[in-house]
This record gives structure tokens, C-alpha cells and sequence, in this order.
């Protein structure tokens, strides 16, 4: 850290030595906690917000990693065997295993892991929450050689953060729904910001990737993924831009949107050609 440089602890949920899914080759992911939006089928409800210190979860931990000192619920990382009891046990989308670190010592963190990773990869909750930390951060990656990417809803106007985006490689954006109305209806809030984001990050080279969870149930999947693509077909030819389909599964979503329907098979592919028709050539069903 240099000696103007202000020291900024965020929350960090956890970090991921090695994954192979967050972008190209081999990552480190970085999870942040807290998001402003409210995603019917999140699959990590637990990042969504920040522990009350009520309690609940520290008699339920087998390993005594948590307990309760001055009214606030403390994690011991040492003692922890990553049950997710806590997790489980938590009924206001938190996590106590939070850890406030610096940019240095999340950087420190992942530097660990190399050289066999190839860059690092910011998510969350939502990563960009924290825009002056992330600036810090990717900054600090980019100069051991990392490249990075940040996951997002797409909530920040990037265009007004010029100096995290100098540091950014890419931005895998999430597009949850194409109209204001579904949007509201998946996430609790509108999308005007994330469909400015797309086209900017679009413009600018930084949009690595575009993803959509396919949930039928909650808005016009086809509407989504023709427009985002038909949106998207004049930036194809100068920067490739991915389009990541995901089907939506119950795991790991909250009690009361479990039951919302798997999208067929067939179905998937649909979205695909659909994709595809519009000029999207890099495609991925997960």
C-alpha cells in the first residue's frame, strides 16, 4: 500500500484458490458480499447481505469455529471445516464467515496461487459495491502479471468509474431480463443502468462475457436473449463477446423459489439458435 493510499476493507465471503469457470484458464475468484438486488433464483443468497450478529448460527457450528464476544458473532477461519451449517442456519441471506480485508491482503491471498493461475476474477454479492476498493485491487493484481475480470449485475454505471475500468480486463455482465417489467419482477429493482452498461462496456472492448439465467417461470427468457444478442451484433465483429446460458437449477436457491421450473434440454437449445440467429457466435449452455 502506498503511503497516499487509503486502506479500504470490504467484506470478503471467501476466496477460491482455483476455478476454471470464471473466466479463461485457470482463476482465482474473489467473493465480496452484499448486493443490491434481490434475484428470485440466486444461488448464493448467503452473500446477498451482512450479518446481524444475531446469533443463531453459533451454537449450530460443530467445529466452535464462531461464538459470540461484545454482542457480535466472530469467525475463527482456523477451526472451520466449511460445513455450511451456518449458512444453512441463517434466515437473513448472510454469512459470519466474513473477513474485512485490504486490497493488500486479498492481493496476498491470491498471489499464492501462482504461477498456476492466470488471473483473478472479482464476484459476489456484487463486486462492484466496492468501486475504489476494486480499483485498488486489480490495480495491485495487474501488476504480478494477473489479468481481471469483474462478475456483475451490472448495477455501477461504469462509465462514471474510468479508473477502475483502466485495470479491468473484461466484465462477465449479467442480464437477468430484457424488459424493465421482467427485471423488476426477477431482481426487485429495473435494468435501465445494466442494458447502458452493456452497450458501454460493449464499445470500450470490456465485455467478456454476457450471461443469462434461464428461469421460465419469471420472464420471456426469448424476448432476453434476442435482444441482448441483437443488441450486442454490431460490437461481434471488432471484439468477441461471449454468451453464457445457464439453466436455472434449485440448488442452493432459498426455500421458497425452489420449486420453479428446470427449462428443458431442448428448450436450452432453442435459446441457443436463438442467440446464434441474432450473429452471437460464442455460445455456452451450462
Amino acid at each position: 500500500m502506498t503511503d497516499t493510499e487509503k486502506a479500504i476493507r470490504v467484506p470478503v465471503n471467501r476466496i477460491l484458490p482455483f476455478s476454471s469457470v470464471d473466466g479463461p484458464g485457470n482463476r482465482s475468484v474473489v467473493f465480496l458480499q452484499s448486493c443490491g438486488f434481490d434475484c428470485k433464483y440466486c444461488h448464493n443468497p448467503e452473500t446477498r447481505k451482512m450479518c446481524t450478529d444475531c446469533g443463531a448460527c453459533v451454537p449450530k457450528c460443530p467445529t466452535h469455529a464462531l461464538s459470540i464476544q461484545n454482542g457480535k458473532v466472530k469467525y475463527d477461519p482456523s477451526l472451520c471445516c466449511r460445513c455450511d451449517t451456518c449458512i444453512r442456519t441463517c434466515r437473513n441471506d448472510a454469512s459470519p464467515r466474513i473477513q474485512w480485508m485490504t486490497s493488500d491482503e486479498v492481493c496476498r491471498e491470491v498471489s499464492a496461487q501462482m504461477p498456476f493461475i492466470r488471473g483473478m476474477t472479482v464476484s459476489g454479492g456484487e463486486c462492484t459495491t466496492y468501486p475504489e476498493f476494486l480499483t485498488q485491487l486489480l490495480g495491485k493484481c495487474r501488476k504480478i502479471g494477473l489479468t481481471t475480470l469483474l462478475d456483475s449485475n451490472g448495477s455501477l454505471l461504469f462509465q462514471e468509474y474510468p479508473e477502475l475500468l483502466d485495470v479491468t480486463d473484461g466484465v462477465m455482465l449479467d442480464i437477468k431480463a430484457w424488459s424493465r417489467e421482467d427485471h423488476i419482477r426477477v431482481t426487485g429493482t429495473d435494468n435501465g443502468t445494466v442494458l447502458k452498461n452493456m452497450i458501454y462496456l460493449a464499445e470500450k472492448k470490456k465485455l467478456y462475457e454476457v450471461r443469462t439465467v434461464v428461469a421460465p417461470d419469471l420472464f420471456d427468457c426469448e424476448q432476453t436473449i434476442r435482444e441482448t444478442a441483437h443488441a450486442l451484433k454490431p460490437y461481434l465483429n471488432f471484439s468477441p463477446i461471449r454468451y453464457k446460458i445457464i439453466s436455472y437449477r434449485p440448488m442452493g436457491v432459498r426455500k421458497e423459489y425452489s420449486h420453479l421450473t428446470v427449462p428443458s434440454a431442448a428448450f436450452m437449445q432453442q435459446l441457443a439458435e436463438t442467440a446464434r440467429s441474432e450473429g452471437m457466435r460464442d455460445i455456452i449452455i451450462i
